[in-house]
């Protein structure tokens, strides 16, 4: 009895080991096709819930993009594009040797990222980028150096006090036939959103200008920023690219404006809109090539005492002599300066050789007032007309809408 008693109690432990080992099984199994749905769901497909097969996560593949410039010797001069093979882009970064970077933006299909402006010459880039699924790709181009490199000449140094006439002035080394890309690139700012426009003619030297005037003279006490974002911008046919940008800054000083009257032989000086002096003069000559430019202009340097040769200007042998503090107001080389040696006819006849000639004293005083940038108005009878415009500072003479009527983007000038 002992021993049948032994072998019940060793059939009953068998059977409930049996029975939970296929209670384990059967739990196993559930949870197994809770997983494959859960899969099954989580992966968008249904052949494994209606079929009956295993779900596979498959893995993304890695983020790929394509950029237009590669290799070592890309030309510059052209915007950079980066162009994503799946999915969309988050984020992209293009960097320079100097960390300089590339502003751009993402298209609204989210594929592809075109900066805003030009690769330029002689420059190593690194591109990275990045897609909504925080996967990151990138790559390297060189640019190779311009063949051709064009400069630009501000008339504005960096921190200077100039009169409520000055406009901006840039003239360019070589040829500016894509006159509406690079004006694009050029910005003024002011304190107080002084209304203007640019305006392109031929400078006096022959080359290329562009100038940006108020559409009023400044307002005393303006503050005014240019930035020329001309680094890899092309000149077009004969110009090259732009290898640099360029800024400057200035503040409009006093309001102060000269009136000479050929008729009165006089000079008024006006401080805020009052006159505060009248200064006897001699201006030029009437009729012939000795006569005075009249109209608009402007005071565009403090020269000083300085060599005046007839012979430079096409005059003959007029005059050679040292002048004292010379105010020039064209570059074909009409002034206002001391001229003791005609005092006889200062407020009485014009008998100069074109400049506007004052007493010593006079000369001394009205020297140390007077900034560059200054408006110089030239009226009355017997002038030889106004002169041209890059002839000095001549834009003064235009109306309005002829002068915006000269822009490259408002007005009539375009390419070429």
């Amino acid at each position: 009895m002992t021993s049948e008693g032994i072998s019940l109690s060793r059939t009953s432990r068998t059977s409930r080991t049996a029975l939970s080992r296929r209670r384990v099984r059967h739990a196993a199994a559930a949870g197994t096709a809770l997983l494959a749905a859960t899969l099954t769901a989580c992966g968008g497909g249904g052949d494994a819930a209606a079929g009956g097969g295993k779900a596979e996560l498959k893995p993304k593949p890695d983020m790929a993009v394509s950029v237009n410039l590669t290799g070592d010797q890309v030309k510059a001069g052209e915007p950079v594009t980066v162009t994503v093979a799946e999915g969309k882009l988050a984020l992209v970064k293009v960097t320079d040797g100097k960390n300089g970077e590339l502003p751009g933006k993402i298209s609204d299909d989210g594929r592809t990222w075109t900066s805003e402006r030009n690769a330029s010459p002689g420059t190593d880039y690194k591109v990275e980028a990045q897609n909504t699924d925080s996967q990151s790709a990138g790559t390297q181009f060189k640019t190779s150096p311009a063949d051709k490199v064009n400069k630009v000449s501000i008339n504005l140094p960096k921190g200077s006090t100039v009169g409520v006439a000055m406009p901006v002035s840039l003239v360019f080394d070589n040829p500016v036939t894509n006159k509406a890309e690079v004006e694009k690139q050029l910005k003024v700012t002011s304190s107080d959103n002084t209304e203007g426009s640019w305006g392109w003619f031929k400078d006096y030297s022959g080359k290329d200008r562009v100038d940006w005037r108020p559409k009023e003279y400044w307002k005393s006490g303006t503050d005014v920023k240019v930035d020329m974002n001309l680094n890899g911008v092309d000149s077009g046919k004969g110009g090259g690219l732009f290898a640099r940008d360029y800024t400057t800054e200035f503040k409009i000083g006093k309001d102060r404006r000269m009136e000479v009257s050929l008729d009165t032989r006089k000079m008024k000086v006006s401080e805020d809109g009052q006159v505060v002096e009248t200064i006897p003069v001699s201006a030029g000559t009437p009729g012939g090539q000795k006569a005075s430019w009249s109209g608009k202009m402007v005071l565009m340097s403090k020269e000083g005492t300085i060599r005046m040769d007839s012979q430079t200007v096409g005059l003959g042998d007029s005059y050679d002599k040292m002048v004292d503090f010379s105010m020039r107001l064209t570059w074909s080389g009409m002034y206002a300066h001391a001229a003791p040696w005609n005092s006889g006819n200062f407020g009485r006849a014009n008998t100069s050789s074109g400049c506007v000639g004052m007493s010593d004293a006079d000369a001394r005083g009205f020297y140390a007032k007077v900034q560059v940038g200054d408006p110089f108005e030239v009226v009355g009878s017997g002038s030889k007309g106004n002169a041209e415009i890059g002839n000095g500072y001549g834009e003064w003479n235009l109306s309005w809408d002829d002068w915006r009527a000269k822009s490259a983007l408002t007005g009539g000038t375009q390419n070429g």
